[in-house]
């Protein structure tokens, strides 16, 4: 088994065979927003990993407090990484959520590092640190204050709009350091939002976070992601969501087209299939040569957002702001060091 890549101190053993005794404790919660959903705490052996292919990207390095998510989007590229912990990568990654319970533990000695330069730190790369386990494990609370404390850059992407409870803490560290904040909404469709992205706030709700967000003085960014195609594309649906976009107060708009690496692509099919059946062969062409969309249809999406954009007041987020305002826009996909090997990205990509 592979939860010995996750440990670093003996805790009290879970009941599951799947997990070595000596590493993780597993709980269940009998209340309603908790149902249906295992957690594993760990003891992790470091909580700041290196992105793979850092190059290309605008930031460096990240900090991902969960594995797994009950957002439970059923086109997450990071449903691959449960299969490095002998997990499933359908209904496990929903469901069966890692906790690295001494996250902030490990943080707060990595930063005070004379190794560490303060280098810029991304969170919601892998998966939203702002998902239903964050409201009981309160892990970002302490995340944010040792980055404040060490005036230590950081950005936050997310769908969650329990980032609004930190709202005193982003502001606190925006005094001291650069922060970003980005919200992921790919559409404002109600009716595709709940099947897609069962387990999220509405879209309705994540621009409400916006605009408190810029009200209270932190500029937020939109990674409008995924854009589905045949499904959320249409003309009408696009000028829709960037106008709800730009109302919201948004500083910018990133489109990005949705891809379907293995883990992801198996369980969006399944989806597709049961939901959508007469869009199987169209998507089995669109994505015959790999797990992204054609480049001729990502430009166009990508054309007509960033016309809708200008048409509504808002820009894309310009290379020299990535830093600043929404660097977790684009994350590699690859599991971070202690889950198992990546994938070389030839896209950016997305919660």
């Amino acid at each position: 088994m592979r939860w010995d890549n996750l440990a670093e101190n003996t805790t009290e053993a879970g009941n599951s065979a799947l997990f070595a005794a000596d590493a993780v404790t597993t709980r269940t919660f009998d209340t309603p927003e908790f149902r249906g959903i295992t957690f594993h705490e760990v003891r992790a052996r470091s909580i700041v990993n290196r992105v793979p292919g850092a190059s290309r990207m605008p930031f460096e390095w990240t900090v991902n407090p969960y594995r797994g998510c009950s957002h439970a989007c059923v086109y997450c590229f990071a449903r691959k990484t449960h299969s490095y912990l002998d997990l499933d990568t359908g209904l496990g990654f929903d469901s069966q959520i890692v906790v690295k319970i001494n996250a902030v533990e490990l943080l707060s000695r990595h930063l005070a590092s004379p190794r560490w330069h303060g280098a810029h730190i991304a969170m919601g790369t892998n998966v939203d640190c702002y998902q239903r386990a964050e409201g009981r494990y309160r892990l970002m609370p302490g995340i944010i204050t040792a980055l404040r404390d060490q005036a230590n850059p950081f950005s936050i992407l997310t769908k969650g709009t329990l980032i609004l409870r930190d709202l005193e803490l982003l502001k606190q560290s925006a005094e001291v350091t650069e922060v970003g904040v980005s919200v992921s909404v790919g559409f404002v469709d109600a009716e595709l939002w709940r099947t897609v992205e069962p387990g999220t706030p509405s879209p309705e709700r994540r621009l409400d976070v916006i605009r408190a967000l810029t009200d209270n003085g932190i500029g937020c960014g939109v990674l409008m992601a995924p854009v589905i195609p045949f499904l959320g594309d249409s003309p009408e649906q696009l000028r829709a969501t960037v106008r709800a976009i730009a109302a919201s107060g948004a500083t910018s708009v990133t489109p990005l087209v949705l891809h379907l690496r293995p883990g992801a692509r198996e369980w969006f099919m399944r989806w597709l299939g049961r939901h959508h059946p007469h869009l199987v062969r169209r998507y089995e062409r669109m994505y015959g040569e790999g797990a992204y969309a054609p480049t001729w249809y990502q430009r166009r999406i990508t054309r007509r957002v960033h016309e809708l954009a200008a048409e509504y007041g808002i820009g894309p987020a310009h290379r020299g702001e990535a830093r600043r305002i929404s660097a977790p826009q684009a994350a590699v996909p690859a599991p971070d060091p202690e889950g198992g090997p990546g994938t070389g990205p030839t896209q950016l990509t997305l919660l």
